[in-house]
């Protein structure tokens, strides 16, 4: 995920407002406690979920994917006063740990924590999001956007993490075997781009953000 030269993403952290409390908590104590921490968010990432939530001022946020929960407290910061975020993970094992910062954050009334299957769950919500965040198995990531793109209101947006796959997805070579998970990021993007119903913008931001507007 390191796209950039340390000491440019060092000045970039340096010059980016730090991280709350309760969320560099939850950044070491994923590091020292939890497996693949690498899939927590992290910093920059954080701020920039922040960043779009502040200035989109949503009602409604859709979470798919919320390990240990830093993303969902970064979006959640900027909902509107009576706004509410619904995280949903398949990891139940997470459950208490990631229950815990939700509770210290002061923003645990605003988060529907749900743990199960996306796929199973995402037909039934009746609500229609302002973003939805996209952040799971790569595998399911094109299923993912197809049952949550008509609960987008027009003018929402799709926020999809890891559309880089470390690298991967520019290191192609011809006559060699592509792993499933970036076949799957690679015909995800593809698609994206190729959807005349949105318009979209990578973003090379740790492990790229592809930012999808519904028109």
């Amino acid at each position: 995920m390191d796209f950039l030269p340390k000491d440019i993403s060092l000045y970039a952290e340096e010059h980016t407002t730090s991280e709350s409390e309760v969320l560099a908590r939850l950044n070491r104590e994923t590091h020292s406690k939890i497996m693949q921490p690498r899939m927590l968010s992290g910093h920059i990432q954080g701020r920039t979920l922040s960043m779009f939530s502040h200035m989109i001022r949503p009602g409604r946020i859709l979470e798919i994917g919320t390990y240990t929960g830093y993303s969902a407290l970064c979006l959640a910061e900027g909902l509107a006063e009576d706004g509410k975020l619904i995280t949903l993970d398949i990891n139940e094992e997470l459950e208490a740990f990631t229950r815990s910062f939700f509770a210290d954050s002061g923003l645990d009334s605003k988060i529907d924590y749900r743990i199960g299957n996306a796929i199973e769950i995402i037909p039934d919500l009746e609500e229609v999001f302002d973003i939805v965040f996209i952040d799971a198995d790569k595998l399911n990531y094109h299923n993912y956007y197809h049952l949550v793109f008509d609960k987008v209101r027009t003018g929402g947006y799709i926020i999809s993490d890891n559309v880089l796959w470390s690298g991967k997805v520019t290191q192609i070579e011809e006559g060699k075997k592509v792993d499933k998970d970036t076949q799957a990021i690679l015909d995800f993007n593809k698609m994206c781009h190729e959807d005349s119903r949105t318009e979209n913008v990578l973003l090379p931001i740790r492990d790229g953000l592809l930012i999808s507007r519904k028109l």
